[in-house]
């Protein structure tokens, strides 16, 4: 059979299946006690690093493994089918590792890729404020040339895993560029530089990865600090944003797989009159549909990935968005529906699922709100007129 990206080859089903062995050692209840003790997952990121799983979208060159988005998604989707699903993997490898490997110079590639690829290192990323939401174009964040240095100042909001990064890539602009279409300017910025303080913002979130307010005074980085071009095309940005979206699908649907899973194993055996509550259409329909609508946003997943591997960016940036929409629907749906399976279990910490209803729901805010994807595909796939 030749290979294509609905069939899965042999390879990426070996990785499937080893990453989902790995994170079987630790699983939900691992995850949910370091996240309500306020611990990070360290065991489980650092051995993910040292088998090679965290830096599989990295070049081989810098200790990566030199495969792409695709088999990054997978080692994502079964971390969360497995209830152990780390936002860091979608930040640090996706996001950052990716825009450093394509446009970092060979100095930022040499400091900064070897140790996000055995998860030695990991960066955060720092895109959203608090007056510009989903317009990327009002963002204020903004450096100033000072010699052969730059002044950076500003403000970031949600921003995931500051306290676990040893630096964090700052999207702002150039002074000279406060107008006008957002040309963004990247910014290494390593967390203990003077001037860069952050704060947790306290969220109803059972995950050990927390989100953060960053205050950037006058923050002082040398001039290789700019990753790329200071006056770079959006293409820069988004070179880690289709990621992002990708590693948001997967996340979702290895989220909604956790769920169903759950579901399922329960209602095979649950009885209240003579047979297992599964066998009654009421839950067994309802189940069906969720795994349908999981499988298809598998799918869109898939696709996006390949597009993205291939270098059809324009393309990746359909797929990927549709495929974080229809992942993130089915997620909500999954674990809706398995709460409503399990009855008053499925509220209770034993059975691990009502931790995953906001969970869930993030994925429909987050990376990219739903909203936004829907006037994305209005807009680029369907060519209606701008609403903003």
């Amino acid at each position: 059979m030749t290979d294509n990206s609905f069939v899965e080859n042999e390879e990426r089903r070996a990785l499937r299946k080893s990453v989902a062995a790995q994170v079987a050692n630790y699983g939900q209840e691992y995850y949910l006690q370091k996240a309500r003790a306020g611990q990070h997952t360290d065991e489980l990121w650092n051995e993910a690093g040292k088998l090679g799983f965290i830096g599989i979208n990295i070049p081989e060159e810098y200790g990566g493994g030199g495969a792409g988005m695709y088999e990054l998604s997978l080692v994502m989707e079964e971390m969360s089918a497995a209830g152990c699903g780390l936002l860091m993997m979608v930040v640090s490898p996706a996001i950052n590792g990716t825009i450093i490997a394509r446009y970092g110079t060979d100095e930022q590639k040499q400091r900064w890729l070897p140790g996000i690829a055995d998860g030695s290192i990991t960066m955060a990323f720092a895109i959203t404020e608090p007056d510009a939401g989903s317009n990327s174009h009002n963002i204020t964040t903004t450096a100033r040339r000072d010699g052969s240095d730059w002044i950076l100042n500003g403000r970031k909001i949600y921003i995931s895993g500051v306290d676990q990064a040893k630096a964090v890539l700052v999207v702002g602009r150039t002074e000279h560029a406060k107008t006008g279409k957002l040309r963004p300017a990247l910014f290494i910025v390593p967390t203990d530089t003077p001037g860069f303080e952050y704060t947790p913002i306290e969220m109803e979130l059972v995950s050990p990865e927390r989100q953060f307010s960053l205050f950037i005074d006058d923050v002082r980085l040398p001039s290789d600090a700019l990753v790329g071009s200071e006056d770079a095309a959006i293409a820069q940005l988004f070179a880690g944003l289709n990621p992002e979206r990708i590693m948001g699908a997967a996340s979702a649907v290895g989220t909604g797989r956790f769920a169903l899973n759950k579901a399922v194993d329960y209602v095979k055996t649950r009885k209240v009159w003579f047979t297992p509550i599964g066998a009654h259409q009421g839950l067994s329909h309802p189940l069906a549909q969720n795994y349908i609508e999981i499988e298809l946003a598998k799918l869109m997943m898939q696709k996006a990935a390949t597009l993205y591997d291939c270098g059809d960016d324009a393309g990746a940036a359909e797929a990927a968005n549709m495929a974080k929409y229809a992942a993130g629907e089915a997620s909500v749906r999954a674990v809706d529906q398995a709460v409503q399976s399990l009855g008053g279990n499925g509220l209770t910490k034993e059975y691990g699922i009502a931790a995953a209803v906001t969970l869930s729901r993030l994925s429909r805010i987050a990376p990219v709100s739903r909203e936004m994807v829907l006037n994305f595909v209005a807009q680029t796939s369907l060519g209606l007129p701008r609403s903003y």
